[in-house]
């Protein structure tokens, strides 16, 4: 068990006795001997070293030597001093004081050497009961020796090279501060160039001439004695008359690839590295095997300068300083070793034990090298004490078993190595006290409502009391929800409730007695402004009225106070304080400003504050609506296990009427933070009868709403505390589900905290195999919201039920839920397969279903897997079977097979399938589908076309689908409108893909149909179109004449010509008789008319090409001629109504010879159209 120290430390001791603690009153946290004098008096205590001087001392001549040594313990105990290990009898040198009850030493060396008193002191304080010693304290002056005398001789060097100053300080105590400074006392600047070292030198990494001057002086500062010395200047000169060229770096410091340095744990490590080069190198740190990232770690000296503090065994290592220009690097390494002196991992503590207790000090310390520990006890080497059976030293443990009245002491540890020492006083206090209580009795404490009370029962006693607690003298106070004892004995309640109220009584019990102490607690009302002061806008001269209507606890005097923008009201006869108002006559504008009302009583208080502005008299402003003021002064009444009765005073409605309030609730215990809608009244109303539900930490507040919105909440109501009960509903949405073969995985939905109606919230799972008379299997499950069952049969049935539980009982019956275990796969396939097929693209397939024992699981359907193997006209089977599959859910035995292809042999198989997965296929079924019609021929071309003829070319279909029995050509012509001509059609036989046809129009075009077709008839009809060829002899641009101006202009010409013509021989006809056209052209010997050739019948002048066009929209054969007609009739046979011929558009286009009468050779031959110029030419 644990004790407590008079430094205030602890101690864990063994054995069969009780261990004493003692304690402090409330106020603080240490445990130690109380400092009450009625405690104290006949109280022992061994000496305790409170103060000592640091164990190295280095005193300045010009001042007394103090050193420090204070101790307390009961009697309080006497001093003595030993100087280099033999005893120093202060008082026999005048100049040495102790002062009165303290061993503190001033040492006066005023007129005296001050190295009479150097050397290394201890102090020893004893009393009745032991003896504890303090540190050695080695004293020495500190010293400023002067600078030896030196000669400097002047330094010469080149540019760019290398170059030490040497300071060469004096050794003082402490170490000086060195610096260098010029005669003028300014320090020299340093970079990254120039450096000072540790040791105090000057380095240069290469000097310049600016580096030429006659006064680099060090300067030793001794801090102690506060002098400062300087040495000889040192004079430096750099000449540039055969520079150093540039050149790679070497270190300065320190020299060599590699150097030592140790350091002690705890303490700062310090490396350095000071390069030389051209240009300047820079200087960067690694450490072997690690990272230097720490804020323990800093450079200085412009990285030259690489510190740790606070060194620990981690930072021994390699440490790797690289010194980089651009002609290349150089390379030191410094291996740190970390040693330490001896450090406490747990020092001695002080002890207090009954008698016959056993109790043990152990002194735990460590260093690099590891420490040796020496025992002391009183003063004296543990070796060289009196013998003491009950004591035994196991290194660093002292035992102490069954000890004795009178056996106290004081035991020193001194752990020391090569780096230092640890010195360590604990005291051994053998006590039997009866337990006290240091409380005073019939203390009265007070609080608030929802504050916490601390109720105190500060004790002593050897051994320890045991503090228990009761209240009203019947009932145990124990640690819970509600309270807590502290190990000082301190009974604290979280949260103060009016029935917390009463009279609490302290027990303290030792073996040597029991001793009580009674206190009383009051939990007060809290103290709430009711009515509080409002904004107000005032018109000057008239008066203002704030009101501040207080409710407390009728035990309580309030006071109030009001303020004015923080500060007293002015002394001004207007201002008028009543009992639960201010008001203030004929307001002025020095009035404006916040008034605030302060209640306060001697355990709390409430403020509130409004504003005042005052105006100049204004006609009456409109009536401003706004959100309501939350309502405040919320009360708890009427409270019961599941319900409590809310009461509130409304907030000011700003000038629209309340509609309802809303309360909400907080829930501190499940779910802090966050406030939910619990219920809402009518805005009239001012109470509301609440619902609770039990093991809830209710906190309430209230909203008011007006047509404007929600005013702010309301401050939350004082915590109300609901207690636990078994819960009133069971989880929902219990889900049972077979995911695994022989497992069965039950959900649901958890409670929600305000659901669990107490603490040890659990769901108690049943289930039994259904429709069995098997007995409920059951299991808790906590902090989840799932069951797994396994070992369970494959797919069957289970009845669940799943009920909630706490600490306070069970909740209603559950309701039962019907669930199945895991499904495995089908075992068995289909039988009895049988395929209808009712044609060449449909089949009808069925099947004998499984048994359902063999499903083993939830039926699912049925999936037929079927693929064409083969034409029926083929040999050999598809290389690539592209598998289909048709899923006919439920229990079915049939299906049908839509999308075959006709005339070609098939397989297909049937598998059972269920939620897990398919079962094993039934064997293969084959069946053949009949002919069909046949698919479209693969293609159809036109080869090649000539002016009558088009020749076709086709393959046979991709898909025959049956015996192919040959093929139907259909085609007909097409004019430029899109009309087709009458349809021709030919059929031809399976082994022909090659037709011309003939007897076709010349530059026409046709559209052909062909397809295919088997004894089932013609399959789909493949398109093409065609022309046939036009005649050569017309130009590829007679399409493009009709839009050239110079035709239509020649048009026009034609057209105003025939017309001339026509009434020339209309006025002819009239005169009476025929003129042929020969006798015309006898009549009329134009040299301009030409004989038409004899051969052909045309006129030789004209014949230019652009004349043998057709006329735009004439339709004439592809080789551009014109059939002659029966005769060769003049014009003015036509005119009678002979054959000539017209196009669409009305133009002439008759033919016209020179002879009246036709040879009979010309009857068959055709003569190319005359010019309609030449036409008109003839008759002029």
């Amino acid at each position: 068990m644990a004790h407590s120290t008079a430094d205030g430390n602890m101690v864990w001791v063994s054995g069969s006795g009780a261990v004493l603690l003692i304690f402090l009153s409330h106020m603080t946290s240490a445990l130690e001997v109380p400092l009450d004098p009625k405690v104290l008096e006949g109280l022992p205590q061994p000496p305790t070293i409170t103060l000592q001087s640091p164990k190295d001392y280095i005193f300045d001549p010009r001042e007394n030597i103090v050193i420090h040594c204070e101790a307390k313990g009961k009697p309080h105990p006497f001093f003595s001093w030993t100087r280099n290990g033999t005893h120093f009898d202060v008082e026999k040198d005048s100049k040495v004081l102790m002062k009165p009850g303290s061993g503190t030493l001033v040492i006066d060396i005023s007129g005296e050497k001050a190295e009479a008193y150097e050397g290394t002191y201890q102090c020893t304080a004893h009393n009745d009961h032991g003896t504890a010693v303090s540190n050695n304290f080695v004293i020495r002056q500190s010293r400023s020796p002067l600078w030896s005398k030196e000669r400097n001789d002047a330094i010469t060097v080149q540019r760019g090279v290398s170059l030490v100053l040497q300071c060469r300080p004096p050794a003082g105590l402490p170490p000086p501060l060195i610096l260098w400074m010029d005669n003028n006392l300014q320090k020299l600047p340093l970079d990254q160039r120039v450096s000072q070292a540790l040791n105090g030198d000057l380095y240069f990494a290469n000097v310049l001439p600016e580096d030429t001057r006659s006064d680099y002086i060090c300067y030793a500062r001794f801090p102690h004695t506060r002098t400062i010395q300087q040495k000889q200047p040192i004079s430096v000169t750099v000449l540039d008359n055969r520079p150093e060229g540039e050149h790679r770096p070497g270190f300065m410091l320190p020299l060599g690839p590699a150097s030592t340095q140790m350091v002690l744990r705890g303490e700062t490590l310090v490396l350095e590295c000071i390069a030389e080069g051209l240009p300047t190198p820079e200087i960067s740190w690694q450490k072997d095997g690690g990272e230097l990232i720490s804020s323990r770690i800093s450079l200085h000296n412009f990285k030259k300068m690489l510190k740790i503090s606070e060194v620990n065994e981690a930072d021994a290592g390699d440490y790797r300083c690289t010194a980089t220009n651009k002609l290349g690097t150089a390379h030191h390494v410094i291996k740190v070793t970390v040693k330490a002196a001896p450090f406490w991992i747990s020092a001695p503590r002080n002890l207090i034990l009954a008698p016959n207790e056993t109790g043990i000090v152990t002194c735990r310390v460590n260093g690099e090298p590891k420490p040796q520990i020496s025992w002391f006890v009183n003063g004296v080497p543990i070796a060289n004490a009196p013998e003491d059976k009950s004591r035994k030293v196991e290194d660093d443990t002292v035992i102490l078993s069954s000890v004795q009245s009178g056996s106290s002491a004081v035991y020193q540890c001194n752990a020391s190595n090569e780096f230092g020492y640890l010195m360590a006083n604990a005291f051994v206090s053998v006590l039997a006290e009866p337990p006290r209580v240091l409380t005073p009795p019939n203390q009265v404490y007070q609080v608030i409502t929802n504050n916490p009370a601390l109720l105190h029962c500060s004790s002593f006693g050897s051994p320890l009391p045991t503090i228990t607690w009761f209240k009203d003298s019947q009932t145990s106070v124990k640690d819970g929800d509600q309270y807590v004892i502290h190990e000082n004995g301190t009974l604290e309640i979280h949260v103060a409730q009016p029935l917390n109220s009463g009279k609490y009584t302290c027990i303290a019990t030792n073996n040597l007695g029991i001793k009580e102490n009674h206190v009383f607690l009051e939990v007060k009302e809290p103290t709430r402004i009711l009515k509080q002061p409002e904004y107000k806008v005032v018109q000057r001269g008239m008066s203002a009225v704030f009101e501040c209507k207080v409710k407390h606890d009728h035990s309580l005097v309030p006071t109030m106070t009001w303020l004015k923008d923080n500060a007293e009201l002015p002394e001004d006869g207007r201002f008028a304080v009543e009992t639960d108002r201010l008001n203030i006559k004929d307001v002025t504008s020095e009035d404006e400003g916040t008034y605030t009302c302060i209640v306060n009583t001697t355990l709390d208080r409430d403020s509130a504050s409004a504003m005042l502005t005052v105006v100049e008299a204004t006609p009456t402003p409109a009536i401003v609506y706004e959100k309501p003021d939350p309502p405040t002064d919320l009360e708890l009444t009427d409270q019961t296990d599941r319900s409590v009765q809310l009461t509130w005073i409304p907030g000011d409605d700003h000038n629209s009427p309340t509609q309802k309030f809303l309360i909400q609730y907080e829930d501190l215990l499940h779910q802090p933070g966050t406030w939910n809608n619990l219920t809402d009244v009518v805005g009239t109303s001012t109470t509301a009868q609440l619902n609770l539900s039990p093991f809830v930490y209710y906190s309430f507040r209230v909203l008011a709403l007006n047509h404007v919105g929600y005013s702010d909440p309301s401050q939350p109501s004082r915590q109300y505390r609901t207690n636990p009960a078994a819960p009133d509903e069971n989880p929902s949405d219990v889900q049972v589900v077979g995911t695994e073969p022989g497992s069965l995985v039950i959900s649901w939905t958890q409670l929600t905290g305000l659901q669990s109606n107490g603490p040890g919230l659990e769901y108690k799972v049943q289930w039994r195999q259904k429709d069995t008379d098997t007995d409920w299997s059951s299991q808790n499950v906590a902090n989840d919201s799932k069951f797994i069952m396994t070992g369970t049969p494959t797919f069957v049935p289970f009845e669940i039920k799943v009920q909630a539980i706490n600490d306070y009982g069970s909740g209603p019956e559950p309701e039962l839920v019907v669930g199945y275990s895991g499904e495995d796969l089908p075992l068995s396939a289909p039988e009895s397969i049988q395929v209808m097929v009712n044609n060449g693209t449909l089949a009808e397939v069925h099947w004998e279903p499984v048994s359902p024992n063999s499903v083993r699981g939830k039926l699912q359907g049925y999936k037929v897997f079927y693929w064409r193997e083969r034409g029926l006209h083929e040999t050999e089977e598809e290389k690539d079977h592209k598998e289909q599959v048709l899923m006919f859910s439920g229990n079915r035995s049939e299906g049908r097979l839509p999308g075959l292809q006709p005339y070609s042999l098939y397989k297909l198989f049937i598998k059972v399938f269920n939620s897990k997965g398919d079962g094993p296929p039934s064997p293969n079924k084959t069946f053949e589908t009949p002919e069909g019609v046949p698919g479209s021929p693969s293609f159809l071309n036109i080869v090649s076309s000539s002016l009558d003829s088009i020749t076709l070319e086709w393959g046979p279909p991709k898909n025959s689908n049956g015996r192919l029995a040959g093929y139907t050509l259909k085609y007909q012509a097409v004019n430029n409108t899109n009309e087709v001509g009458p349809a021709k059609y030919m059929n031809f036989l399976a082994n022909e893909t090659r037709i011309t046809l003939g007897n076709l129009n010349a530059s026409m075009l046709y559209k052909f149909y062909l397809s295919a077709k088997t004894i089932k008839g013609s399959g789909h009809i493949i398109t093409e179109e065609g022309f046939t060829v036009m005649d050569t002899a017309v130009p590829s641009r007679q399409v493009d004449i009709a839009t050239q101006g110079w035709f239509i202009g020649l048009m026009c010409a034609i057209a105003l010509l025939i017309l001339v013509l026509l009434i020339v021989c209309f006025i002819k006809r009239n005169k009476g008789g025929k003129y042929p056209v020969k006798e015309k052209e006898e009549a009329h010997q134009d040299p301009e008319i030409q004989p038409m050739k004899e051969d052909d019948g045309t006129f030789g002048e004209y014949s230019d090409t652009e004349d043998h066009k057709p006329l735009k929209g004439s339709r004439t054969p592809s080789n551009g001629t014109v059939r002659r007609d029966e005769s060769d009739d003049s014009l003015v046979d036509y005119g009678e109504g002979g054959d000539g011929q017209f196009n669409e558009d009305g133009s002439f286009i008759g033919q016209y010879s020179g002879k009246k009468e036709k040879d009979t050779h010309e009857g068959n031959e055709s003569s190319e159209a005359p010019s309609p110029v030449n036409a008109m030419n003839s008759f002029v």
